[in-house]
């Protein structure tokens, strides 16, 4: 399994349309065949930027969605509310010990 963790910085007065835009998808998105989930982070200090973090079976899971009619639909959107170049990682996971869970026990 890889995560792919995708920074999206927008422009301050567009944050809130893609915020009610993401919550027209994210299921859709989480729930894309080869996909085993999806977190969305707001950073703290900076309120315009935000992190999804999603978790794939593959590479070519990963690689089906990102050439799907979905996320043609998704990036057309919100690409014009950009404030930054969006930057993107796959990563295999090293360590992890329960971290994850954390949130779930509160």
């Amino acid at each position: 399994m890889i995560t792919r963790i995708v920074k999206l910085t927008f422009q301050e007065d567009k944050i809130d349309s893609f915020l009610a835009f993401f919550d027209t998808i994210n299921t859709r998105v989480s729930r894309f065949d080869g996909c085993n989930g999806m977190r969305l982070l707001r950073d703290i200090n900076h309120p315009n930027i935000v992190f999804t973090y999603s978790y794939w079976n593959s590479e070519d899971a990963l690689n089906n969605y990102r050439d799907s009619e979905l996320f043609g639909g998704v990036w057309s959107t919100i690409k014009p509310w950009f404030d930054g170049k969006p930057e993107a990682w796959s990563v295999d996971t090293y360590f992890e010990d329960g971290f994850f869970s954390l949130s779930e026990k509160n």
